[in-house]
């Protein structure tokens, strides 16, 4: 099994950005590391002039890199940007949004988790316009997985197996307007929230996270007891995505379980140690309700 590093998907001051980046590339034993900004075209230009820097630092370590596009594209100058990442990146793209498909031309590339790869007629297509690997969907079940890895075993699947769940993004701003700004004129209040903004029901439950123009779980999805079951339907890595904790330790944890060094008992209170009290959740994974954490093997089809 391998382990993928997701992009940061906050607001990130850019020194942290790129410290983060630099000490995942020297300590983290993770295979593949994406790198780029999905969420908000408006944060890209403040950690631009490190990407270059940070992707040698990642490629000296033996990571595999990857870049990775927004995953809404709605302006002008966003896809200008999605065209010249497809067009002239020397390293394999990893496509959010499906227009970035057009300026490939078939090229080889990554699909990340926000294109809807549901079923196997979509996951065949992309294949054959040149998907190499794919990030699946977080809300699938165990059933559809296996059977999607069962349709093209030529493609890479992975899944997202740690860190908040991206439920939807907009073109509004929830950060802005609950700061009483406009989107156009956020002053970048989301990198107040670095692992998002907590929200919670009316009677005081929690809810969500707001980051941005996206919202995410309040929840970590965590499927460090399923790594197992994962190989076995033939899905060759699981995605980490980064979380205000130590992912270094994260990593290590996941690595230690796919290597059957740790079990998962043992990693699952090991993970609840590093992320100090985050409820987790895998309920999309075993069938159910998201935001619950599930204990046994996943429900079946139907």
């Amino acid at each position: 099994m391998k382990l993928t590093l997701g992009p940061v998907l906050y607001n990130w001051e850019p020194d942290a950005w790129r410290d983060f980046y630099f000490r995942i590339a020297d300590e983290a034993p993770v295979d593949a590391v994406c790198v780029g900004e999905v969420v908000c075209s408006k944060r890209l230009p403040f950690f631009q002039d490190p990407v270059p820097e940070v992707v040698e630092r990642l490629a000296s370590a033996g990571k595999e890199v990857l870049l990775s596009s927004l995953a809404l594209v709605t302006l002008g100058r966003e896809r200008k940007q999605t065209a010249s990442l497809a067009r002239e990146a020397d390293l394999l793209v990893e496509v959010n949004d499906i227009t970035g498909l057009t300026h490939l031309d078939g090229r080889p590339h990554a699909i990340g988790p926000y294109v809807n790869v549901y079923n196997e007629a979509t996951l065949s297509w992309l294949a054959r316009n040149g998907a190499r690997r794919v990030c699946l969907p977080p809300e699938l079940p165990a059933s559809s997985i296996e059977a999607l890895a069962k349709c093209c075993p030529d493609v890479e699947l992975e899944v997202w197996s740690f860190g908040r769940v991206p439920l939807a993004i907009s073109a509004r701003c929830y950060h802005a307007r609950l700061h009483k700004l406009t989107k156009d004129n956020c002053q970048f209040v989301c990198g107040k929230d670095p692992d998002g903004l907590p929200t919670d029901t009316l009677d005081g439950q929690s809810f969500l996270a707001v980051n941005g123009v996206q919202t995410l779980s309040a929840t970590y999805a965590n499927l460090i007891e399923n790594i197992a079951d994962l190989a076995d339907m033939g899905v060759v890595s699981c995605r980490l995505s980064p979380q205000a904790v130590d992912m270094v330790a994260v990593a290590r944890i996941f690595r230690d379980v796919a290597d059957g060094k740790l079990g998962p008992e043992e990693a699952q209170h090991a993970l609840e140690l590093v992320c100090d009290g985050t409820t987790f959740s895998n309920g999309f994974f075993k069938g159910a309700c998201g935001a619950e954490y599930r204990t046994g093997a996943p429900a079946g089809p139907g």
